[in-house]
């Protein structure tokens, strides 16, 4: 019997640990954004010339796991850590242009997150997009350090939240006339659509529809859709 008890007080203790840590990593992160983000943009240069605050996250996610269980949890920890991942590939090489200048960026270099070394493609594919397929908004939050990805914001996704910040983040991009360019009857959109054309099929008859459910102003049902040339130039800000 006394067996028993000290299994359950073991088994509640080492939830309670792993429920501190990650409220610790999404604090932490919180502050993170705060400091080194603004309008959208990175201060890689000031992350740069002070890298402890990074190695800290970096060491925190290096180890932390989170269940598939916890959706909310499990996803806002793993879109954090791919922008985290992006910020330590830009740091890890700045001074640069684009993170396409750097060889294997995204499929190549690989990071050491919950116990494993993972690159920003799988993160992304694997972690995220092939666990919740029709999860199309993780493209509005999932920043690559270019500037013709949607805008990076200066807080954590928590679980809490994460509902509305993935609503709020792709209202945000669709609604944005640099994203979304209307011209008469032309309409030109992000390669995003292009690249991830299945994702935003999965709810929607075709990518207008997807585009006008989060667009005040809808599209034409007879517009002309073209897509513009992704823009890779770095998303920095001093």
């Amino acid at each position: 019997m006394k067996k028993s008890v000290f299994i359950v007080f073991f088994l509640i203790g080492i939830n309670f640990g792993f429920s501190q840590a990650t409220t610790e990593f999404f604090y932490k992160t919180d502050v993170f954004f705060k400091t080194y983000v603004a309008n959208g943009k990175v201060k890689y240069e000031a992350i740069k010339n002070n890298k402890e605050d990074l190695l800290a996250l970096k060491n925190m996610i290096s180890t932390l796991v989170v269940s598939k269980e916890n959706t909310l949890e499990y996803q806002a920890f793993w879109i954090n850590a791919y922008n985290i991942s992006v910020i330590d590939g830009v740091v890890a090489h700045y001074p640069i242009k684009s993170p396409l200048d750097v060889a294997g960026f995204f499929d190549k270099i690989t990071y050491k997150i919950s116990g494993t070394s993972i690159t920003l493609n799988d993160i992304e594919n694997k972690k995220l997009r092939a666990e919740f397929p029709k999860e199309a908004r993780f493209h509005f939050v999932l920043v690559c350090a270019g500037l013709g990805c949607p805008p990076i914001i200066n807080k954590a996704y928590q679980p809490s939240t994460l509902e509305s910040q993935l609503t709020q983040q792709t209202k945000k991009a669709i609604n944005n006339p640099s994203f979304i360019r209307v011209e008469n009857n032309k309409v030109n959109i992000s390669q995003l659509f292009e690249w991830y054309k299945k994702d935003f099929l999965q709810k929607d008859a075709s990518v207008t529809a997807f585009i006008n459910s989060y667009k005040s102003d809808k599209l034409p049902e007879d517009a002309k859709v073209g897509y513009y040339t992704y823009d890779w130039r770095l998303n920095e800000t001093k």
